[in-house]
């Protein structure tokens, strides 16, 4: 097996974990009234910091009144 077999056996579990969260993100970041594509692609990037900032985040009103 060549190296970047390996390497891609070893790490497949990371990168399907973190591509879940993200999708979890973008579903919780919905349910606040936020962006989901906004917020999928900053938890590609964040990672779990972005599930506790949408976590401690308010909820984004839809109407004034």
């Amino acid at each position: 097996m060549d190296q970047f077999a390996i390497f891609a056996s070893e790490r497949a579990g990371f990168f399907v974990g973190w591509g879940t969260l993200s999708l979890i993100n973008a579903g919780l970041a919905q349910g606040k009234n936020r962006s989901g594509l906004v917020w999928w692609l900053l938890s590609l990037i964040l990672g779990p910091i972005g599930t506790l900032i949408l976590v401690v985040m308010p909820k984004v009103r839809t109407k004034l009144f």
